[in-house]
């Protein structure tokens, strides 16, 4: 039941956010995506009450010589999470999916 709700907390903190960042209304926002206002709305004061998610550390290491020659456009990202987690990005990643990702490692934390 908690992963379920860790899970529902990520996914409206990822829609919340996708929404403010697309400059778009609420309402024209939920309606593109079939989502009811009120609950969009419920879900903003929810998560707003229960405080601001924190900030997840990011470290950047220098990469071995060998590794830097490989990476370049089309290749993978890889994040590795204060927590031990390490996520690996792909080309063409789903901003979205990643956010609600996150949102559920955070919640085990």
């Amino acid at each position: 039941m908690k992963e379920q709700q860790a899970e529902a907390r990520a996914k409206w903190r990822g829609l919340i956010a996708e929404q403010q960042q697309s400059g778009k209304s609420v309402a024209g926002f939920c309606q593109e995506r079939g989502l009811g206002t009120g609950q969009f709305y419920e879900w903003k004061k929810r998560l707003r009450e229960t405080g601001p998610v924190p900030f997840v550390e990011v470290a950047v290491k220098p990469a071995a010589r060998a590794v830097v020659a490989q990476v370049g456009p089309g290749s993978a990202i890889e994040v590795q999470l204060k927590s031990g987690h390490r996520l690996v990005v792909g080309p063409g990643f789903d901003a979205q999916h990643l956010r609600a990702l996150l949102g559920v490692l955070e919640s085990e934390a």
